[in-house]
Formats: structure tokens, C-alpha cells, sequence
């Protein structure tokens, strides 16, 4: 059984209804997915976590069976999770996010740094980081970024055929994430609302994220509390970029930039050594 011990709720933040699993207790820490995922992906991580935490974790909204309210900015996902925290008590409290999380969770340090006391940041950058970095070799790895902004194409194409696209793009199997993982994954992306919400998460990078990232290099703001940048030795974030200390100068004072020996989806992959890395944190 995952997420045994963790309740299941759904809660009303404003704009969303988010889906949201609750376990532990101690120090509040938010888990925040990536694409094109939901929740569960932290089944094996959660736990482990909740021995000494309050684990907090949703689906995005856009994701899984969070509503789809058209907003997919990453402000509007980091006000999302302050009123969510609020409501279960939490004023202040860490947070981690994966991929399109990590940008969700980036914008939440930077727009709230009165909220998040610590931020883990897993194979991610701030999106304006990558953009103004975007090169020939960043547009055929991560070719998915600029197809799944052309958000209404994208989505019809994906829907007549979910399978062809997250089946061939990522060869995820029942075993590597988890019977009840997967079975969450597979109604995500085989739910037409749902792709298309999450094809407005990549439009949303592309054009407003892209602004608000833009907005806060040339007025000097920073995140300010610690960071902790994590990306996946057998992943492509290194081999684009080198030296991720340097990228992450540009953005925050106090970072930490490890790896894992894993590949992306490295709660699923490696759920122990995240852990570890992240008890240093949170």
C-alpha cells in the first residue's frame, strides 16, 4: 500500500482545488512533481520523509486530478501552495520540486522568501536560466519544451494517441515506478483536460514564466534562502550545461550542487539517496 499512514484530501487554495497527500509529522516540507506526473511519484520518498516531517503533497494544478483553472504560470502555482500551506497550518516551511516542480517551486522562493525556509531544487533550473541558454543542442534534447507550448496542437496530437508520446518519450514501466504510481500516471495522461492542461504548463514557461525570471534577473532579486540543486548523473542537465555552481551564482548565495547517480525521475529511481540528500536540507 503507498502513502500508508498519509491522508488524502482535496483543498480549495482560491484559484484551484488541489489533490493533495498528508503524512508525519514535524517540520513542515512540500514535494511539488514534475511532468507528466502526479503526486504519487513520491510514494517511495514520502514516507521516508514523514518519519521526522510533515510531508505535504499535491498535484499541481493542471495535474493529475487537480482542477484545471487555465493559469498555469508559475506565480499562479506558487500562490496555489501558500494558501494550500496556510490552510494545513503552515506558515513557513520547506520545499522541494522536480522538473516542472522545481520551476514551480524556484518561483515560490523568490515571489514568497518569507514562506520557504529552505529550497531543493531536483534536475531543475530557474526557466529563465535555461532559456537564455538555449542553444541548438537544448532545442533537440528538450524539443518537448517548444512542442508542448503550441499548447492546443500539442494536446490533439498527444490525446489521439497518449501512448505513441509518453510511452515512446519516456519508457516508464509498472515495476520502475510503482504498480499504484503508474496507474495514477497512465489516468493523467490519458485524460484529455489533463494534457491539455499540462501542455498550458510548457506554453506558460515559454511566455509569462519566461517574463516574470526576465523581471527578476534585471531587478536584482534573488532567492534567498538555502538551495539545495540536485540533478541526475545519468540525465542530460549536466552534460547541457557544465558547470550548474556557476548557472546557479547568477540566482541565489547559498547553494548546494550535488548529483544523484540516477536518472530523471530520481524519487522513483533512487528514493534513499534522495532522502539522504534532502534530510541535509529540510
Amino acid at each position: 500500500m503507498v502513502f500508508e499512514g498519509f491522508s488524502l484530501r482535496r483543498i480549495d487554495v482560491g484559484e484551484a482545488v488541489l489533490r493533495v497527500r498528508i503524512g508525519g509529522a514535524g517540520p513542515p516540507v512540500l514535494l511539488l512533481h514534475g511532468h507528466p506526473r502526479t503526486h504519487t511519484t513520491w510514494h517511495r520518498v514520502a514516507p521516508l520523509l514523514a518519519t521526522d516531517h510533515t510531508v505535504v503533497c499535491p498535484d499541481l494544478r493542471g495535474y493529475g486530478e487537480s482542477s484545471k483553472p487555465g493559469d498555469y504560470s508559475k506565480r499562479a502555482m506558487a500562490r496555489d501552495f501558500v494558501h494550500l500551506m496556510r490552510a494545513l497550518g503552515h506558515e513557513r516551511f520547506a520545499v522541494a520540486g522536480h522538473d516542472r516542480g522545481a520551476a514551480a517551486a524556484i518561483r515560490l522562493a523568490l515571489d514568497h522568501p518569507g514562506r520557504v525556509t529552505r529550497l531543493a531544487v531536483l534536475d531543475g533550473l530557474p526557466i529563465g536560466a535555461h532559456l537564455a541558454r538555449c542553444d541548438a543542442r537544448f532545442a533537440q534534447a528538450w524539443y518537448h519544451w517548444f512542442f508542448l507550448a503550441q499548447q492546443e496542437l500539442a494536446a490533439a496530437m498527444i490525446n489521439s494517441d497518449p501512448d505513441l508520446f509518453y510511452g515512446g518519450r519516456y519508457h516508464d514501466t509498472p515495476l520502475a515506478m510503482g504498480v499504484e504510481n503508474w496507474a495514477d500516471f497512465q489516468r493523467a495522461v490519458h485524460d484529455p483536460q489533463t494534457v491539455l492542461a499540462m501542455c498550458g504548463d510548457y506554453r506558460a514557461g515559454l511566455e509569462v514564466d519566461r517574463q516574470h525570471d526576465d523581471e527578476d534577473r534585471a531587478a536584482g532579486r534573488r532567492i534567498s534562502c538555502p538551495v539545495l540543486a540536485l540533478w541526475s548523473a545519468k540525465d542530460d542537465l549536466g552534460d547541457l550545461y557544465g558547470d550548474l555552481s556557476a548557472v546557479w551564482s547568477e540566482w541565489a548565495d547559498d547553494v548546494q550542487v550535488r548529483s544523484i547517480d540516477c536518472g530523471h525521475h530520481m524519487a522513483e529511481e533512487a528514493p534513499v539517496e534522495l532522502v539522504r540528500e534532502l534530510r541535509t536540507l529540510v
